[in-house]
């Protein structure tokens, strides 16, 4: 699963890059995004692209949870149940996005002293994930990322990892049938990956939404 991803480029920069434009001000910025966070994501309204401020994580509540509990953020969507329990979004184009991105975190070491290792894109400094949004009631605007299973060079880290578009794929995302989109949901090539290991420590999740249910 994702549960940590960084965006080092403005807001503007984000636009031009994706052609798209800027609805409405907002008070997110770029940075690290946790589960339950503001996180940027570029999608189709109305034939143009928008760059939007999101919640990250759809709002989902487990058969377990009390009716007044809040909502856990389901940050991440298996692939195998796009055409299941994501269907609804993932076969509207108009519900599907781009979720940009410099690199997205792993845990890596012992239990308790785990510390972030860091994943980018060598051919694309600035890329995106292929996501999912909708409205909802209790956070407004929200998206999820999609996964798929890692590359086995990256098995020693994760066994998933985010879908990674090429530039060229992004309209097909954005406007395609299900069944074209579908052909996008692959692995990235592992030697167009980079790996930087640090020493930070795994985070403590900053989320208002603690022990949330990351990937269905």
């Amino acid at each position: 699963m994702c549960n940590l991803v960084t965006l080092k480029s403005s807001v503007d920069e984000v636009a031009s890059h994706f052609k798209a434009r800027r609805p409405q001000a907002t008070n997110a910025s770029p940075g690290d995004v946790y589960p339950g966070g503001q996180g940027f994501v570029v999608r189709s309204d109305s034939g143009e692209r928008v760059v939007q401020a999101m919640t990250w994580g759809f709002p989902v509540r487990l058969k377990h949870m009390k009716p007044t509990s809040k909502p856990k953020p389901v940050n991440n969507a298996r692939d195998d149940k796009l055409l299941t329990f994501w269907r609804p979004w993932f076969t509207n184009p108009a519900q599907r996005c781009l979720i940009p991105f410099t690199s997205f975190a792993e845990a890596e070491g012992e239990k308790g002293k785990m510390t972030r290792t860091w994943i980018g894109v060598a051919d694309q400094p600035l890329a995106a994930w292929a996501g999912l949004w909708r409205p909802t009631d209790e956070w407004g605007d929200c998206y999820t990322g999609v996964m798929v299973d890692a590359t086995e060079e990256l098995w020693h880290i994760h066994d998933r990892m985010p879908v990674i578009l090429r530039p060229e794929d992004h309209d097909t995302w954005l406007h395609a049938p299900a069944e074209e989109a579908m052909a996008l949901v692959a692995k990235y090539p592992a030697e167009m990956l980079t790996v930087e290991r640090s020493s930070d420590p795994w985070f403590a999740r900053k989320s208002s939404t603690p022990d949330a249910p990351a990937l269905l």
